[in-house]
């Protein structure tokens, strides 16, 4: 009966152990040190550089001159948020003819860490509650306001 308990334990153990494990996940581009190195300014112009590195991550809102070959790393244990291990930003600028004028590299240090004040958006207007807003204008009728847009005050301008 002992073995089978101990046993029972050991099964629960080994069951769940995969559920408390690392997960790690690469997300993005697959940097190739090898290629990257090959692309050179006032060598290389678009084409070569999507031939050689494939499409670009982002680019440039307004203009092509920046493309952005972005890869990140990360890892998280169990169902905890995950954290960035490696984070690898590749910028190849282009000049007005379209050829490679600077290949530029940015890491981790580029993660803006945003953390709010508190849980409440503060808004302008009034501070009123719920019970406000529904019964608030109760009383605030405009009884004896004129009606419609004439000077006589009455429906039909009387």
């Amino acid at each position: 009966m002992r073995r089978l308990a101990t046993a029972t334990v050991l099964a629960a153990v080994v069951m769940t152990a995969p559920a408390c494990t690392r997960i790690r996940n690469n997300i993005g581009y697959v940097v190739d040190e090898s290629l990257v190195a090959s692309i050179q300014p006032g060598v290389d112009n678009r084409a070569s550089v999507q031939g050689t590195l494939g499409r670009p991550s982002a680019a440039s809102q307004w203009d092509d001159v920046n493309w952005y070959y972005i890869s990140r790393n990360t890892r998280q244990f169990a169902f905890r948020d995950p954290a960035v291990d490696l984070q690898s930003i590749l910028i190849v600028s282009f000049d007005a003819k379209g050829n490679v004028a600077k290949v530029e590299r940015r890491g981790k240090d580029q993660i803006a860490d945003i953390s709010p004040d508190s849980d409440k958006t503060p808004t302008l207007g009034r501070k009123g509650g719920l019970l406000q807003d529904l019964f608030g204008n109760i009383g605030r009728t405009g009884i004896g306001a004129p009606v419609g847009g004439g000077e006589g005050g009455g429906p039909n301008g009387s």
